[in-house]
This record gives C-alpha cells, sequence and structure tokens, in this order.
C-alpha cells in the first residue's frame, strides 16, 4: 500500500544570529518547572476494581434496558425520522460505552526485572556488548529545548554491561545544531530531504546506526535518569518488540486561585464558582493537556491484552522487529507501486516499484501508531509490547492554540487515515481483543458523527417544538436518569483518581477538527506533518476556534428561541422539553467553551507577542511559577 505521504523540502534553517535572538527573549522558559515533581501511578486497589467492573455491567445492563424501551416504546411517531436519528445516535453511544468498557476493563502491569545482564539475557546473538542508541528527533526546535533535551540524556544511567550512544537527528539540517551536538559530544545526523517525515528521519539514523536497542525522543523529551534501568528489564523477554512509557508534561499551568483572579465584590462567590466547575482554580490546564487519562487508564490495561501502541517519544524499541516487519511489507509496497505503474519491466516490477524505501518506521503523519499495528498484526503472536506504567520522561505541553490545533489535527489526520487506508481491525494476523483496542480508538473519532447528531438534535428540538421521544414523561425519566448516573459512578471509580470528564471534554472541544480531518481523509487530500511548536506564540489565536464561536451563537440562539415559543404559549415547547435539552446543550457549550478560553488564554502579563511573554517570564521567582501566582491566569 502506497502512503498519502508527500516530501517536502526543509524550511531555511535558522542562523546562529536568529537563535541567539530566540534565546534572548527567554525561549527556555520552561526551566521555570523543572522542579515539578510527577504524579504516583499506583495500580488499581482490588476493592476499587470490584466496584468499577460492577457499575460497568450494570450500566451495560441499563444501557440495553433504556434502548429496548427507546426503540419499542418511545418513537415520535409524528417524527419517527426525526426520531429515528436520535435513537440511532443514543445506540452507536452505547457501543462506544461498551468498547471503552472493555478497552479498560482491568489493569495487567507486566512485572518488572533488572536490566539484562549481558546480551544473551536480552535476547541478543552474535553480541558481545549490547548497546542503546538514544534518537533526538528534531526539525526546527529552539536550542534552548534540544539543550535540556541532551544534557538529560546524558545524565542517563547506563546499566553495567551495556553502552550507549546519543544522536541528534535533525532534519532542518542546521550548522549550529552540528556545533551544539559537537560541544555536547554527541553524534550528529542530518540528510539532504525530509522524505518520510520523522519516520524517515529515524529510518536514515538507523541505517547509520548500529545500536540493538533504540529510544525514540522527541526534541523535548527530557528523559529520566531511571529510564533505561526501568525499561531493559522487560526485553528478557525475547518477544518483546517495544516498551512504551507515559507522556507527562511536566509545564502544565496549574492556573490561579479563583478568589485572587475576581474583583474584590465578587471573593464572596468564588466558593460557590469552586463547587459548581468542581475546580479550585481558573485557568488549570487551558489546553486539556494532561494525558494520564489516556495513558494510565486506557493504555495501561490494553497492557493486559499485550495490545498497548507505541507513542513515538519516550519509547524503546528492539532493532530486529523493526526491520523484520520493514523487509516484509517492503515486498507488498513494490508490488502494489508496480500494480500502479503502467510502464512494468520484465519481472513484473517497475523501476519506480524497487526504489521504494525500506521502512523500518512507516513513512506516515502517525509512524508510531502505524508501527504498532503492523508489530500487532505478525501471524503466531511473533512480537509483543510492554507498557511500562511508571514515568520516565517528562515533555513540554502546547502553550498556545497553534500548537494545540497542530497536535490535535495531526492526531485526527493520522488516526483517521490509517483508520481508512490500513485498518487492523480487517488483518487476519491479529488476535480479536488486540483489534477490539484498535476498535476503540478508531471509534473515539468515528464518534464525532454521533456527537454532531446530538448535538444538532437539541437545537432542532427547540426551534420546532418537535421531540424525539413520544413524550418526556416520568416513564422517560425512570429509564435515563438511572443510566446516566450509574454511567457517571462507572466512569468515576474506574478512571482511578484521573479525570473522567477530560475526554468527553476534549471530544467536543476538538470536534471541528476532527471533522476536518475526516474531509480531508476523504477527500484524498495528504495529511501533513507539522512538528508541535515548541516556543509559545499568542497571534492570531481565535482563527482555531471560529466554528466554535458560530457554534455557541447558533445554540445560544436555539435556546432563546425555545424560551420565547414556550413564553408564548406554544403547547410544543413544554418546561420538560426545555430542561432536557437545555441541560445537554449547556453541558456540550461548556466544553465548546474550554476551546474558546484556551484561545484567549495568556499567563499574566502576556498580550499577543512571544516577547511579552518571555519578559515576563524573566525575574519570576520559580516557586510562585509552580504555584500559577504570578506566571498564569
Amino acid at each position: 500500500m502506497i502512503n498519502p505521504i508527500q516530501s517536502f523540502s526543509p524550511s531555511p534553517a535558522h542562523d546562529a544570529e536568529n537563535d541567539a535572538t530566540t534565546r534572548g527573549i527567554g525561549a527556555d522558559y520552561f526551566h521555570a518547572f523543572d522542579h515539578v515533581v510527577p504524579p504516583a501511578t499506583p495500580p488499581m486497589s482490588t476493592r476499587r476494581r470490584a466496584l468499577w467492573q460492577v457499575l460497568a455491567v450494570f450500566t451495560a445492563a441499563l444501557g440495553f434496558w433504556y434502548l429496548e424501551w427507546r426503540w419499542t416504546a418511545s418513537l415520535n411517531q409524528e417524527a419517527l425520522a426525526f426520531s429515528l436519528f436520535v435513537v440511532s445516535a443514543e445506540t452507536f453511544m452505547l457501543l462506544g460505552t461498551l468498547l471503552y468498557f472493555f478497552d479498560t476493563w482491568e489493569e495487567g502491569d507486566t512485572p518488572a526485572s533488572p536490566a539484562p545482564p549481558d546480551a544473551g539475557s536480552a535476547g541478543l546473538t552474535g553480541v558481545d556488548v549490547p548497546s542503546v542508541d538514544v534518537f533526538v528527533t528534531t526539525y526546527d526546535e529552539d536550542l534552548a529545548v534540544l539543550r535540556a533535551t541532551l544534557a538529560d540524556a546524558q545524565n542517563v544511567r547506563v546499566p553495567r554491561g551495556w553502552q550507549m550512544l546519543i544522536h541528534v537527528l535533525d532534519d532542518g539540517n542546521r550548522p549550529h545544531l552540528r556545533q551544539l551536538a559537537r560541544d555536547a559530544g554527541v553524534n550528529y545526523i542530518a540528510r539532504e530531504t525530509n522524505i518520510g517525515f520523522k519516520a524517515g528521519n529515524m529510518r536514515n539514523a538507523l541505517f547509520l546506526t548500529e545500536g540493538d536497542f533504540i529510544v525514540v525522543c522527541d526534541a523535548d523529551t527530557r528523559l529520566f535518569p531511571s529510564f533505561l534501568e526501568n525499561t531493559l528489564g522487560y526485553f528478557r523477554e525475547a518477544d518483546v518488540a517495544w516498551v512504551q512509557t507515559p507522556h507527562w508534561f511536566y509545564d502544565i499551568p496549574q492556573g490561579q486561585l479563583w478568589s485572587e483572579t475576581v474583583p474584590h465584590w465578587a471573593r464572596p462567590f468564588a466558593p460557590i464558582v469552586e463547587w459548581v466547575t468542581g475546580h479550585t482554580h481558573r485557568g488549570t490546564d487551558p489546553f486539556l493537556s494532561g494525558s494520564m487519562l489516556f495513558f494510565d487508564v486506557i493504555q495501561r490495561r490494553r497492557n493486559r491484552n499485550g495490545a498497548s501502541f507505541c507513542c513515538g517519544a519516550g519509547s524503546i524499541h528492539r532493532r530486529e522487529p523493526l526491520f523484520e516487519i520493514a523487509l516484509r511489507h517492503h515486498r507488498a509496497d513494490r508490488a502494489e507501486l508496480a500494480k500502479l505503474n503502467p510502464e512494468t519491466g520484465s519481472k513484473g516490477r517497475s523501476w519506480t516499484a524497487r526504489l521504494v524505501p525500506i521502512q523500518p518506521f512507516r513513512f506516515h503523519v502517525s509512524e508510531d501508531i502505524y508501527t504498532s499495528m503492523l508489530v500487532h498484526s505478525c501471524r503466531g503472536d511473533r512480537w509483543r509490547s510492554v507498557y511500562h506504567p511508571r514515568i520516565e520522561c517528562k515533555m513540554l505541553s502546547p502553550w498556545s492554540m497553534d500548537a494545540w490545533a497542530a497536535q490535535k489535527l495531526k492526531y485526527a489526520g493520522g488516526t483517521i487515515d490509517l483508520m481508512v487506508r490500513a485498518n487492523p481491525v480487517l488483518s487476519a494476523g491479529m488476535n480479536w481483543r488486540t483489534k477490539l483496542h484498535y476498535a476503540a480508538t478508531f471509534w473515539s473519532y468515528l464518534s464525532a458523527f454521533v456527537l454532531l447528531a446530538l448535538l444538532i438534535a437539541p437545537m432542532i428540538t427547540l426551534v420546532t417544538g418537535i421531540a424525539p421521544v413520544a413524550a418526556y414523561s416520568t416513564t422517560f425519566f425512570l429509564h435515563l436518569l438511572p443510566l446516566l448516573l450509574v454511567n457517571e459512578a462507572a466512569l468515576a471509580v474506574g478512571s482511578n483518581k484521573q479525570d473522567a470528564n477530560q475526554g468527553r471534554i476534549l471530544a467536543l472541544a476538538t470536534l471541528p477538527m476532527t471533522l476536518r480531518a475526516f474531509l480531508l481523509v476523504a477527500g484524498g487530500r495528504k495529511v501533513r506533518f507539522r512538528p508541535t511548536p515548541k516556543v509559545p506564540v499568542f497571534r492570531g489565536a481565535l482563527r482555531f476556534v471560529w466554528p466554535h464561536i458560530v457554534l455557541l451563537g447558533v445554540m445560544l440562539a436555539a435556546g432563546f428561541y425555545g424560551l420565547w415559543a414556550h413564553l408564548q404559549g406554544s403547547k410544543e415547547h413544554s418546561a420538560a422539553l426545555l430542561i432536557v435539552n437545555y441541560f445537554w446543550l449547556g453541558w456540550c457549550a461548556l466544553a465548546l467553551l474550554r476551546a474558546v478560553s484556551a484561545a484567549l488564554w495568556r499567563p499574566v502579563g502576556v498580550r499577543n507577542s512571544r516577547v511579552t511573554f518571555t519578559q515576563s517570564i524573566k525575574g519570576t521567582n520559580l516557586e510562585e511559577i509552580s504555584h500559577g501566582q504570578s506566571a498564569r491566569s
């Protein structure tokens, strides 16, 4: 299969003078958070797990009971098409809930072991001294970011009997970065083209290095000293292809106390706001970057079936399976390309087909999950993955809408493209449990259409007075409320003290970007790889949320019209109709407002320029920044 990837020429590299200017305005702002300690990731207790599973079973039972009633006894016969539209969306929502329950049913941590003492213990043959290559991939990130990354990589403790080499993989081909690598005493690797993006960058390095294991780092991935000590032990099992560690963003804003961000006259109301919102601080994690719900709940529990997938940075790979998979699919790529080329040679392969590069990491905007899919599709479970639940590195989070939007669109576009063109659920080599885990990932993006349907439905009801149910009766609430309450309890218990609402809020906040990603893939347009910006830039943030603002305006108009019609005595616009639809629209509006508020968010003292931001950071007390009392709002 030919991947929808196009190469591009690198932008002109920054010269030393420009980089010095960037450093001068404070590109090393992240050092203010170096002292932040990662959260603990204890396993779920036996009691909590039992309660979670009981609540999950009850939720499923109540869901089937509710849908049975909806399909058989509650359809609005006077607006049957609309009623079927809504109940179909509700049915698909229950399907997604069941997939999530399977995905996160229980933990299954792999027992930890110390690093193998020699090559044989690590499943290597013909090797005297086992070695690890640390790949630091970069394109246009600031030197201040890379300098910290390299310094931390050099502090990684290397187990006795092992050796480690650090390589800077510069896809920007920058002379000043070459000099930085030389000064740091690490290897520098560059190439003349950017074909394959990050995957092509790592492919190039794999052919120029010899490490038995490869640690993948982005430009901002700062490894902890214990990284190798705590991950190499899993490779005592010769069938372990890679180990993935959690992504932890150490610079997430903690916000300010509500009582400190409102006028004096409003401070008595701060406790009420805290109770309603469930947050004691304003501006906490404005971009919803906290990733522990995904890593500590979803990834960790997929490990029970060996199905946690590679997330790129913070992973360590055995070299052998990378090339085994690459060679296997290289033959398939050449055969596929030969079919597409009308000028075929005597042996049935065109010259173009022969030039298809071997891809240890697949050339794709989501090269990490793509490679995971291929490894997990090996017949006979030739290779497996391991998820290591302890945080072993730290990274930078998006601090601007530009970075946030680029990241979310890349994630959505890459995953949707794989779902359409290389769906592992259709693979004969993947076992059914692993297929269901990948199906849950794909469903998280497919549910955008369901969310859109359930977002449109209450607006139609408020404007027309046409309800999707026969009546908002006591029977309706007796079927719906128990399902909602038990489902909320199940999610709260099952998330193991992580924020259970984060995923649902993100699904709505990123809805316009997810729909755009579907349009790009459906139209055959290339999903462009764009590195997530690492330096905060706050100009033009509102251009990323204009769909949210438009949608909020339409929702508000529908709400006001429904209220006006009710006050005018419309029989269709009953109080029950307003309450039900206002409740759902209100929840959706709050999620959409999170995206708008993120676009408006600034650290204290920042307006629109990067210079102003970094000047506000300079001279600020580190302890104050960590508590969000002077650097953020």
